[in-house]
């Protein structure tokens, strides 16, 4: 029964030493795909804008769609390409005498797809057409904005 017992110490040792030359011949192998995956030249897939605008990937850029605000006394205001705030502060965009616009009113964003007007926190709220802004709306030409007790017109 002692030989027995030895021969069954004998076999699992040497499968334990079989076990462990397996793993670090797995950890060898892994390591040696790694090194020479990262000795040979990688291609990115990551373009920059200008990359893939040589390569055709991107379309034109389209121009950002703006137009212009008409004031009640028949002042023009032509917008361009930045964002516009509309206030009763002298360092808005757009100031206006109004007592019933907040000192911060509205905010006009000329996009690509459209120009778009939102409220900027006032106390009376932001009117486009008669109908209170909860949230950002595209403007249409002759879309009356009501700011406070001021009514501006966009156009085209």
């Amino acid at each position: 029964m002692i030989a027995a017992s030895v021969d069954v110490e004998g076999v699992l040792l040497l499968l334990k030493a079989c076990f462990l030359v397996l793993l670090y011949l797995f950890i060898w192998r892994i390591v040696r795909t790694a090194s020479r995956d990262l000795r040979l030249p990688q291609e990115s897939f990551v373009l920059s804008p200008g990359q893939a605008q040589a390569a055709g990937l991107l379309g034109a850029e389209a121009p950002i769609k703006t137009g212009r605000l008409v004031f009640p006394g028949g002042e023009v205001r032509t917008l361009d390409s930045r964002t516009l705030y509309i206030g009763r502060d002298r360092q808005n965009d757009i100031p206006l005498d109004d007592d019933y616009a907040s000192t911060r009113h509205a905010r006009i964003e000329p996009r690509r797809d459209g120009v778009w007007v939102s409220d900027a926190g006032s106390t009376n709220g932001t009117f486009v057409n008669g109908v209170k802004l909860t949230k950002a709306k595209r403007l249409s030409p002759g879309d009356v904005i009501r700011v406070g007790g001021t009514d501006l017109t966009f156009q085209r």
